[in-house]
């Protein structure tokens, strides 16, 4: 597969998992999967020569390579605010004890402000609070396969949330912390270009009737039909201890 014909422009991303599809600009044209493809019933034979996109990407016998391996947005800061209860439980015990909660204090668990503010309204020096570094990272990569014709853009992360609190001394520190459960997550696009073998994606995650998404050769990225990025995403989070590229790839980029 020629890496040069791979479109290497991404998308920010929501920070929740519920706008997986938002709108995106790409370097090559978009084709929806859904549209272009035809979908049918579980029982439906299958080419028995055909590529299964989650065996096939979870398969440690297949070369995969990864390409294009970058960050979209990151943040590592210690200055977000955090509810006050936070604050006063990182207080070792000793202050505790010369610094109670008062009603007053107690009235102010749920209230988000700084460390600083939080030392000022317990009476204590700034020092004697420790702050977390708040760490949110996203990217996206390319995993290919020259044999198989067939590239697959993914997106990670170190969280769902907005950010991830991290207790550590340095910077670096929290975001190798924070990458410990890095996780896949938001759309999936899809290039194949071998007009030899029949590619298909299995929806796993529809109750009602699982279908069969074949998947046309294509010069363009193909947009895969959310529950089918689920399917896959799941099967890529069951199997990502044996997958060790995907997380080597990730740590030498945000490094």
């Amino acid at each position: 597969m020629d890496l040069t014909a791979l479109p290497t422009q991404i998308t920010n991303h929501s920070d929740t998992y519920i706008e997986l599809y938002p709108e995106a600009t790409l370097s090559s044209k978009v084709v929806d999967a859904s549209a272009a493809t035809d979908a049918t019933d579980i029982d439906t034979p299958i080419d028995p020569n055909a590529i299964i996109l989650a065996e096939a990407l979870t398969d440690t016998t297949i070369s995969w390579r990864i390409h294009n391996c970058k960050v979209s947005e990151k943040m590592v800061t210690q200055d977000k605010p955090l509810p006050f209860l936070y604050h006063y439980d990182s207080l070792e015990d000793s202050v505790k004890q010369t610094h109670p909660l008062t009603p007053n204090l107690l009235a102010q668990f749920n209230t988000p402000m700084t460390a600083s503010a939080a030392a000022k309204l317990i009476g204590v020096s700034e020092d004697l609070i420790v702050s977390p570094w708040h760490v949110k990272v996203v990217g996206s990569l390319v995993v290919f396969s020259e044999a198989l014709q067939l590239a697959v853009r993914l997106h990670w992360t170190n969280t769902g949330k907005a950010t991830q609190q991290i207790y550590t001394q340095k910077s670096e520190d929290a975001i190798i912390a924070a990458f410990k459960d890095w996780q896949f997550f938001g759309r999936i696009d899809v290039l194949y270009k071998n007009g030899k073998q029949t590619l298909v994606s299995i929806d796993e995650q529809n109750t009602d009737s699982e279908t069969i998404l074949k998947i046309d050769d294509s010069a363009d990225y193909q947009l895969l039909p959310a529950t089918h990025a689920l399917t896959l995403i799941a099967k890529l989070e069951a199997d990502k201890d044996k997958l060790p590229w995907f997380e080597a790839a990730i740590l030498e980029r945000i490094e």
